[in-house]
């Protein structure tokens, strides 16, 4: 299956760079795949550090690309022991990026909520779950970054099997 979801009508966002990756030893690629799909068709510069990506490697990149902003996935429920320390790390860089997380976040993630409140304690701005349509992602985004559409834009999603 292959999904586009964005605006039509040009890069609405070029020079925001947004850094995506799969922390850990999580090897789930088709996840952050698809928000760098959805990113770059709504015009976001988006830095996909792939998978098995390291707390080190988020902030480094976050560092030299200046990013606006982190998304961090995981699929594999081990998201809260990866994530241990990140935002430390992102603060002792002086990195202020706005930081995401989605996927699937525990093992045996029953209560979404108190999974939401673990994560958001861990220091991340949104959280999302597996099930989050990338469109909802774009639209976060563009609130948090406080972005602004510089032309005529429609959405548009295309799905494709």
């Amino acid at each position: 299956m292959f999904i586009t979801v964005g605006p039509i009508g040009g890069d609405t966002h070029m020079g925001q760079t947004v850094i995506l990756g799969v922390i850990g030893s999580d090897a789930h690629v088709v996840g952050i795949t698809i928000i760098e799909q959805a990113l770059t068709a709504a015009g976001f510069d988006v830095e996909n550090l792939g998978v098995q990506t390291s707390k080190a490697e988020f902030v480094s990149a976050a560092e030299s690309h200046d990013a606006g902003a982190v998304l961090v996935s995981s699929l594999y429920g081990h998201a809260r022991q990866d994530c241990r320390g990140l935002h430390e790390q992102f603060a002792e860089a002086d990195c202020d990026a706005v930081t995401y997380i989605g996927g699937n976040l525990a093992v045996g993630q029953d209560d979404w909520s108190e999974t939401e409140r673990q994560f958001r304690e861990l220091g991340f701005d949104r959280v999302f779950d597996a099930e989050t349509d990338p469109s909802a992602v774009v639209a976060a985004l563009e609130r948090d970054l406080d972005t602004t559409v510089t032309e005529t834009a429609t959405d548009r999603v295309r799905v494709d099997s």
